[in-house]
């Protein structure tokens, strides 16, 4: 019955998105160059995942052994870096702990995936704005776009023998972590959902006076659903969300909502403990601990065993 109705607003959901490709074929690898750091392998990738445009990707996976491996979908951040994209997994970000997470995710036995998005690495194009607009002519919607390559770099990741399938998880910050929990929302193959800094009920960050980049905006999203609805269609699979007390992209009261509403459904789904919300004294920003926590997230519900 839950399931179903899951089913049935994950549906509604995928509709407010726009007109999207569809999905035919698997996806097809363009182009793939190969090398070995000191800490991880990494592929370059060129895939196709949308019919529109070639999308550029890092795959990445641990010195040790062949697989399959515990996988990592990495959702890369905004910030206004549209240059920097995937490269946010092995390069970091000037908000994020020091240490990359191609290093931390290698280390500790996964391998992982980045992809550009429309706007960002390689996909910059004629910047983020116009192509919001261009797509909105066309009946697209930038997030929708944007969801749609997320997911079939899943698709892609499925074809490939050195990824358990059934261990996929996602992780992202600030746009990315919007990424990572509409992802975990509409994709049920993905296991798990680690998140930091992006995660505030809509009404509430509108009331505040909050304005967000092109991508965050979805026509009509708020007549349907709040981000507490949307986020329930992630339950009973785990998720983390971290915040920053400080942060203006997650203020405190629609933390509360989310927080309230998301603890009544995994508590009636019953999984009280797989619902977790933990806030930090910072701004818009990832911590040591909060690195910390995440990996021991990721390591608990996809690690060996899990």
């Amino acid at each position: 019955m839950v399931s179903s109705y899951q089913d049935q607003r994950r549906a509604r959901l995928w509709g407010l998105l726009g007109d999207l490709p569809e999905a035919t074929t698997p996806p097809v690898v363009r182009r793939r160059e190969t090398e070995e750091t000191a800490e991880y392998r990494l592929e370059r990738l060129t895939i196709d995942l949308n019919g529109i445009e070639d999308v550029p990707a890092l795959f990445i996976t641990p010195l040790r052994g062949e697989g399959p491996w515990p996988c990592v979908v990495f959702n890369h951040s905004h910030g206004g870096y549209y240059d920097l994209g995937k490269r946010e997994l092995t390069d970091g970000a000037p908000y994020r702990f020091a240490t990359p997470m191609a290093v931390e995710l290698a280390r500790a036995g996964f391998a992982a995936i980045s992809i550009d998005h429309w706007g960002f690495g390689g996909r910059q194009g004629a910047g983020e704005l116009r192509i919001a607009f261009d797509m909105l002519w066309r009946g697209r919607v930038m997030w929708g776009m944007m969801l749609y390559d997320s997911v079939r770099a899943i698709d892609y990741l499925l074809t490939r023998t050195d990824v358990d399938p059934l261990r996929i998880g996602t992780t992202g910050m600030s746009m990315g972590s919007t990424m990572a929990w509409w992802l975990s929302a509409l994709d049920t193959r993905v296991a798990c959902c680690a998140e930091t800094c992006c995660l505030t009920e809509f009404e509430t960050f509108a009331a505040l006076g909050g304005f967000h980049a092109p991508f965050y905006y979805v026509p009509s999203l708020l007549k349907h659903f709040t981000t507490a609805q949307i986020n329930a269609l992630i339950a009973p699979r785990p998720h983390l969300s971290l915040a920053g007390r400080e942060d203006p992209l997650t203020p405190a009261r629609g933390l509360d909502i989310v927080d309230a509403e998301l603890t009544r459904v995994y508590r009636e789904m019953g999984a009280p403990a797989d619902w977790q919300l933990k806030r930090y004294p910072v701004a818009h920003l990832e911590t040591e601990e909060m690195r910390v926590e995440t990996m021991r997230f990721l390591a608990a519900r996809l690690g060996p065993g899990s």
